[in-house]
């Protein structure tokens, strides 16, 4: 029996059925290179968990409209958390100093992609153009990356003074030694080196994206929801024995060490600010459509 409910009125993002048993979350915020405000991730959870309560689908994509699959956090955005339902116990989101900024980002970032890694049905993610940053959050938690053959994937931000982004899982899918290029250098991987290193399970033609990932859905559709839920579960736990909640947390902590830091030496600011001129000349030489 279907479990399936109404849907909210999204505006960030587009939820459908893309083919039987398969659902597709599509980021929907093209004039802003999908960057991530706290209402897209937030629309993107509850489309997730929609997914997740309807007996209907059995696999669920994550795709994204426009030449970029995101450009990561929308630094430019003044919403507060506190209109929004987070997913979290943490509270204290309006304390001062550092207590409120890390309840903040303990929520809607490394609270909302740690649930989105463990979700009970696989979750396939389809990406194109530039990934930046915090956009590598919205591909990460998934357990399927389908790239085209212009992607491209970068997390730049130790160019803000900090370790990296909030979800830090780089040694596990880039490897330690291509993690830490990618952290010292600013620089970027294409989606065949991404591949290569296993990060991406498969590259594609632009134009065949879309139904490439949707046939994989279809195949994956036709198996036990039980037998699904247990597989991923199986390797989850692995990951789990490997230490990397623990490795998370940690290097969590660093993150906010990073912003603490910043707030002393930067007038109040929780980002180097000449990150902002590196992270524009990277944007400029990752390949784009």
């Amino acid at each position: 029996m279907s479990s399936r409910k109404t849907k909210p009125d999204y505006e960030r993002i587009r939820y459908e059925m893309a083919a039987t048993g398969v659902a597709r979350v599509t980021l929907a915020r093209e004039e802003k290179r999908n960057a991530q405000d706290f209402q897209m991730l937030y629309e993107l959870d509850s489309a997730l968990k929609a997914a997740m309560l309807d007996d209907a689908v059995k696999v669920v994509i994550v795709a994204a409209d426009g030449p970029d699959f995101s450009s990561g956090h929308d630094l430019a955005s003044c919403a507060s958390i506190t209109d929004f339902d987070t997913v979290t116990a943490t509270g204290g989101f309006e304390q001062p100093g550092a207590h409120g900024h890390m309840a903040t980002e303990e929520d809607a970032y490394l609270g909302l992609c740690w649930r989105w890694r463990n979700l009970p049905k696989p979750t396939i993610v389809q990406v194109q153009g530039r990934v930046i940053a915090g956009g590598l959050m919205l591909v990460w938690p998934f357990d399927l990356i389908v790239a085209s053959e212009d992607a491209s994937f970068s997390d730049p931000t130790v160019a803000f003074g900090v370790n990296g982004h909030e979800f830090f899982v780089h040694a596990w899918e880039l490897g330690a030694r291509k993690a830490k290029e990618m952290l010292f250098r600013s620089s970027y991987i294409t989606a065949q080196e991404a591949a290569d290193v296993g990060m991406v399970n498969h590259v594609v033609p632009r134009d065949d994206l879309e139904s490439f990932t949707r046939g994989i859905a279809e195949e994956i559709a036709q198996r036990p929801t039980m037998g699904l839920k247990l597989a991923k579960q199986a390797v989850n736990n692995s990951l789990d024995a490997q230490g990397q909640w623990n490795a998370l947390q940690s290097a969590f902590a660093l993150h906010q060490i990073g912003h603490s830091h910043a707030r002393l030496i930067h007038d109040g600011s929780l980002l180097d600010p000449d990150g902002a001129a590196v992270i524009r000349d990277l944007a400029k030489r990752m390949p784009s459509p």
